[in-house]
């Protein structure tokens, strides 16, 4: 077990999980956060879109319905609430349950209407909230909404620098390429000074991720298996900024293996990555409930039955 992790850290994600529950029924997402926190599960997480167009089926949608959604994937009618508004209902019934919001795509909203959504969630959980920028993938989601796609690296660039400004500062003042304003305050503030606790992630660790990681990371959550000399450019970037590797949460994550399109998968086969994972520095891992069980009212025995056998594979 690594020195500076006294213990194995697991997310459960309750998106697109349709599959057990209907996408309207809101307050059984709720209880869901309960029984996570009830079954040992460090977090829940929530990710999320604000429209979809036809791109996102636009590589055909996936096999079995349980699966992970990724670009490109997905029935464009997939349900996806307000992760914030969600994540609030579940700050409000949870009392140590961190509360991640995955996917949170910056560039469709301005920095300091974001700013001050995620201050309120993050003050109400009383730090419980991680939110994990991103820019996502779908250009007819960016044209729906106006926002020019190819500009939407900047812009999330944009929203780092400001919400550092109206976190740490009373009056602040910002002036970006995209985004400026001076001398507005923003009250209250988060709940720790420097804001929401921050993960990023990407298919690949390429070097605007890692300069967000260096600059303004707490955890990385890639997307996949990052590479042996990816996780070494990553220490080697964090050391030369002053950074202790170890201080950044590493964010891995279980697959299932479906034996029929129409069936879920055994949550067994799934935990055997977890070793080698944790081997890598990985010591906070998501499941997603869905590939593994259809009956909402089994969740209790599935949180306890992950906890206890991902803590017996690292021994």
């Amino acid at each position: 077990m690594p020195e500076h992790t006294p213990r194995l850290k697991l997310v459960l994600v309750l998106t697109e999980n349709w599959t057990m529950l209907p996408g309207t029924d809101l307050p059984a997402l709720v209880r869901m956060a309960q029984e996570a926190e009830d079954g040992g599960f460090d977090a829940v997480m929530l990710s999320e879109h604000v429209v979809l167009g036809r791109d996102a089926g636009a590589a055909g949608v996936m096999d079995n319905p349980r699966d992970w959604a990724y670009p490109g994937n997905q029935d464009p009618a997939t349900p996806w609430p307000s992760s914030l508004v969600l994540l609030s209902a579940m700050a409000a019934v949870t009392s140590t349950l961190r509360l991640v919001a995955g996917a949170v795509i910056v560039p469709l909203r301005h920095p300091l209407l974001l700013a001050r959504e995620l201050a309120t969630l993050d003050l109400l959980a009383q730090g419980r909230l991680v939110v994990i920028p991103t820019v996502s993938w779908s250009r007819d989601e960016y044209d729906a909404l106006g926002v020019p796609f190819g500009r939407r690296g900047q812009l999330l660039d944009e929203h780092l620098g400001a919400w550092a400004q109206v976190y740490a500062h009373t009056p602040a003042s910002f002036d970006g390429a995209h985004y400026r304003f001076r001398d507005v305050y923003l009250e209250p503030k988060a709940y720790r000074p420097d804001g929401p606790r921050l993960w990023f992630g990407g298919q690949r660790l390429q070097p605007a991720l890692l300069r967000r990681l260096v600059r303004y990371g707490h955890g990385f959550n890639p997307l996949g298996r990052p590479q042996p000399e990816e996780l070494e450019t990553l220490r080697a970037a964090l050391r030369a900024a002053g950074r202790e590797p170890a201080e950044l949460e590493m964010v891995g994550g279980v697959r299932g293996t479906f034996p029929a399109r129409d069936a879920v998968a055994d949550l067994g086969p799934a935990l055997e990555s977890i070793p080698e994972q944790w081997q890598q520095g990985f010591t906070t891992i998501c499941v997603k409930p869905s590939m593994f069980i259809d009956d909402p009212r089994d969740l209790p025995r599935f949180c306890r039955q992950a906890v206890r056998e991902a803590n017996r594979l690292i021994g």
